[in-house]
């Protein structure tokens, strides 16, 4: 980084930058950036200081990258979004599976691409709003509904491209892709029943914070019901998707004492997590107990025993959240998509022996 002087902060190696007038008013360079070309979401005393100091110190705006600024820069980014869970920066691997596919459509369409991995504390709504990196921003892997939905009514309302895999929900900013939660979670339930399991647990979150886990909580309900199974409330415990949440949960779950011969797990990470514990507590999987998973990640199929899972398909994934920020990179009305999902039966699920 260049030197500055100590009186004024203005750079020593050379004219003077929008980082120098950022340092002098106090405020980011994303926002001298948006005083300096008349954004309206910048206040006019910020606005104003913004352009006094930089007459100051003698600041010409780069009209050329001004108007590279305003023309379409033939890139689509990927914001993910990392795992909150844990001190180390990790994205869920089911999300990781589309790049494959967002990379390929996308070159097809000529567009490049922008990789970020993102914390939900930053403000990154304001970071690529403001420095046009990309014509339109594709969102994977945050799960806190709650958290998210701020910054994406404001994306919303500067007029950004952006789509987001999840459940598409009323009101929701930007449309969504993603598949039909509950009907899946009631397949994959309804599936463990068929085998003759009839205390069966789900671990997951299923509250409006975590809507895709909601979802599937709501599926695993009605399952029960149609199959005239009573709910155990006892038999649910909170997770993220991740192997850590998972192992707590499964704990959680064995601690109550209540028995139980299924786990419904809302995603495959937090059944890989339960696999372990109820393996290191010498339970038989799937003798005594079947677990079902969501997602079917590479590891699904390589964890003893292979997990059982609802599979979600990445690939098309891939391609449809392309073509919907193509859409609306264009001008388009673009709508929610509920992607189809597939029943994947390994060795994790076996019938109850009698």
């Amino acid at each position: 980084m260049a030197e500055r002087d100590r009186k004024t902060g203005t750079s020593t190696a050379g004219r003077p930058t929008s980082f120098d007038i950022a340092s002098r008013a106090g405020v980011s360079q994303p926002t001298v950036s948006r005083a300096l070309r008349g954004d309206p979401t910048i206040s006019a005393i910020t606005r104003r200081r913004v352009e006094v100091i930089a007459e100051e110190l003698g600041y010409k705006v780069d009209k050329n990258a001004s108007n590279l600024r305003g023309q379409h820069s033939r890139t689509v980014a990927i914001l993910f979004f990392e795992d909150h869970s844990s001190a180390v920066s990790l994205i869920n691997p089911f999300f990781l599976s589309m790049l494959g596919s967002i990379a390929e459509t996308s070159a097809v369409r000529g567009y490049d691409l922008l990789i970020s991995l993102q914390h939900m504390s930053h403000n990154w709504r304001t970071d690529y709003e403001d420095c046009r990196r990309a014509d339109g921003i594709i969102l994977l892997g945050y799960d806190d509904f709650l958290a998210y939905r701020t910054q994406l009514q404001q994306l919303a309302e500067l007029g950004t491209k952006f789509v987001h895999y999840g459940a598409a929900l009323d009101g929701h900013p930007g449309p969504a892709v993603g598949c039909d939660d509950r009907q899946s979670g009631f397949e994959a339930t309804r599936h463990l029943i068929s085998l003759g399991r009839t205390n069966i647990a789900f671990l997951g979150h299923a509250s409006a914070r975590y809507p895709e886990f909601q979802g599937r909580h709501q599926g695993y309900l009605k399952a029960l019901d149609a199959a005239g199974l009573e709910l155990q409330r006892d038999l649910q415990a909170d997770a993220i998707s991740s192997i850590p949440s998972g192992q707590a949960a499964a704990r959680k779950l064995m601690a109550g004492g209540r028995p139980f011969d299924a786990i419904f797990a809302a995603s495959d990470l937090i059944a890989i997590g339960a696999l372990g514990v109820l393996r290191d507590a010498g339970i038989d999987v799937p003798g005594e107990v079947s677990v079902v998973g969501f997602d079917d990640i590479p590891a699904a199929c390589m964890v003893t025993p292979p997990l059982t899972t609802m599979q979600q398909d990445t690939r098309l994934a891939g391609e449809v959240l392309v073509n919907t920020l193509m859409k609306l990179m264009r001008g388009e009305d673009a709508e929610d998509t509920v992607l189809p999902t597939k029943l994947v039966i390994r060795e994790s699920c076996g019938a109850v022996k009698r």
